[in-house]
């Protein structure tokens, strides 16, 4: 008898639901592995009622957007841009799959050589740009160059550093770097590292917006909306079921989901937490946690007073109630956080025995405050909702909790629409969050690197910093893991990181539209990939 798991049940139901294999076929095939004729229909009828529909005008909110947005993948810093430029509108060498494998996308296959040092990635043939171009090589190295340099602003600047060189040989393309790293095939899946052709004079067109993405540019107003039509001549098969779709920039919860309740959205991510029940009764509604890496962040610059004094640093790390945040912030949606950002979802994450779980202790920030030679502290953290769902309510949690170790917290609220430019980066003390990434190094390198250019507290840890480039190349699981603990326990205990809580992605979406069986959880909105893959119910 045939094992219907060795031939890949999946891989049938898949080809049902594309048109690619017959209700005959698929009966002749389970029929052969033993399964009876009228359950072998109805798993057809199943598959192929799961076809995706083609056709419709889709309309999402999306945050974390601004009027200083622009097509520049090198200056993509939030999840409005992730969604437009890498969800829509451009592709990777590699992607990440919604079970979180790696699978190809503008490369079909990669080889490591030379410890890791050298990576060759052969390049899939037939793929054109939205402008008609052939995709090519040369395009791949414009794409990567345009992060690279002295001058480059570019926030992918901490993950390309490592690279020598990167050229095109044939049909491939070689990356040299300068030490051996195992996930580099990971990295080059990075939202910022999209693939953009190129020009005569071997630069990057990232002006036009045109990529090899399942939609195209149709329009772009810059922290309003951007709108979008169906590339005809996508080369992934069943993907890119609507006609067009509308991105609209909403930051404000409330607003998002009045819209979605009166029809004028169709899906919006990042819910008011407060109200996630009530919207959970209305039937024409359906709500969808997805749990991954995601965590808020509150980074201190530690190059700046007070938070240059490490005991100042743990006083406020002491001084924060992190299960109060998860049950009234998170409504359960989430766990407490330890200062490192290495989440649920990574594969070296420390246990509770490396890495005991800092508790709320206002006598223990007492006690480092008066290391730091202080009796009180005063401080302003700069918080706007668009940081975190309930970043406000947060900081309110967080003053109050502070009072008793003789910390004075002042929040100061700022604007929304412009918080990723006037605030994150730039004042003392404020807040934000991070999707989590899919290694240890990809996280460590892109945010607590010395000198990366998404190093938010300014930290810079000589022992991290050698841990970071020995583990990128150490192939012993064993070594790699411990390493990657150690940097962690440093994070906690010496970083400018106060991470509090891990947050599940939240979403709504009418019931108008179709979900795949299965999200990814590597960022909200399946991944910033829903446009491509999600249809008309």
């Amino acid at each position: 008898m045939i094992d219907l798991k060795s031939i890949g049940l999946g891989w049938m139901r898949k080809e049902a639901a594309s048109g690619r294999m017959s209700r005959r076929e698929f009966i002749q095939i389970a029929g052969a592995a033993g399964v009876t004729v009228a359950a072998a229909d109805f798993m057809f009828a199943k598959a192929a009622k799961a076809a995706p529909n083609k056709g419709g005008h889709f309309i999402q909110a999306l945050t974390g957007g601004g009027t200083k947005d622009v097509l520049d993948p090198a200056q993509t810093l939030d999840s409005y841009m992730i969604n437009v430029s890498f969800g829509q509108l451009r592709n990777n060498l590699t992607e990440i799959a919604p079970d979180g494998s790696l699978i190809g996308e503008l490369a079909t296959e990669w080889e490591g050589l030379d410890g890791g040092k050298r990576w060759v990635f052969k390049i899939r043939s037939g793929v054109t740009f939205h402008n008609g171009k052939s995709l090519t090589p040369e395009d791949v190295v414009a794409s990567f160059n345009h992060h690279r340099g002295p001058d480059s602003k570019s926030a992918a600047s901490g993950l390309v550093k490592q690279i020598v060189e990167v050229k095109a040989d044939g049909d491939n393309v070689v990356f040299d770097l300068e030490a051996g790293n195992a996930d580099w095939p990971f990295i080059v899946s990075d939202y910022h590292l999209v693939i953009c052709p190129a020009n005569a004079d071997g630069t990057m067109d990232w002006q036009s917006g045109t990529g090899t993405g399942s939609y195209k540019l149709e329009s772009f107003e810059p922290g309003v909306n951007t709108r979008v039509i169906r590339n005809e001549n996508y080369w992934k098969e069943g993907r890119a079921h609507f006609d067009s779709a509308e991105n609209l920039f909403i930051p404000d919860a409330g607003a998002r989901a009045n819209a979605l309740i009166t029809g004028s959205l169709h899906a919006y991510s990042n819910l008011d937490l407060k109200t996630v029940g009530l919207m959970g009764r209305d039937p024409n509604i359906q709500i969808f946690p997805i749990t991954g890496n995601k965590h808020a962040v509150l980074p201190m610059h530690v190059d700046t007073a007070p938070f240059d004094n490490l005991d100042v640093r743990l006083a406020l790390k002491y001084a924060i109630n992190r299960e109060e945040l998860v049950s009234k912030i998170l409504r359960g949606q989430g766990e407490v956080g330890n200062d490192s950002p290495i989440g649920p979802a990574n594969a070296y994450r420390a246990t509770p025995e490396e890495l005991p779980q800092r508790p709320y202790d206002p006598d223990k920030a007492k006690f480092h405050l008066k290391k730091a030679g202080l009796d009180s502290l005063k401080v302003q953290l700069s918080l706007a909702d668009t940081a975190f769902e309930g970043a406000i309510d947060a900081g309110s949690l967080y003053a109050e909790a502070a009072k008793p170790a003789g910390i004075e917290i002042e929040v100061v609220r700022e604007a929304e629409d412009s918080y990723w430019d006037n605030v994150w980066l730039k004042k003392p003390w404020c807040g934000g969050y991070w999707g989590g990434r899919p290694t240890e190094d990809w996280m460590f390198s892109q945010v607590y690197q010395a000198g990366a250019d998404w190093n938010e507290t300014k930290w810079a840890n000589p022992r991290f910093n050698e841990l970071l480039i020995q583990a990128r190349s150490e192939l012993d699981e064993k070594k790699r893991r411990d390493m990657y603990v150690e940097m962690q326990i440093i994070c906690s205990e010496d970083g400018g990181a106060l991470i509090p809580i891990f947050m599940a992605y939240t979403h709504a979406a009418s019931t108008k539209i179709a979900l795949p069986e299965q999200l990814a959880n590597n960022w909200e909105l399946d991944g910033h990939k829903n446009v491509e893959r999600w249809s008309m119910a």
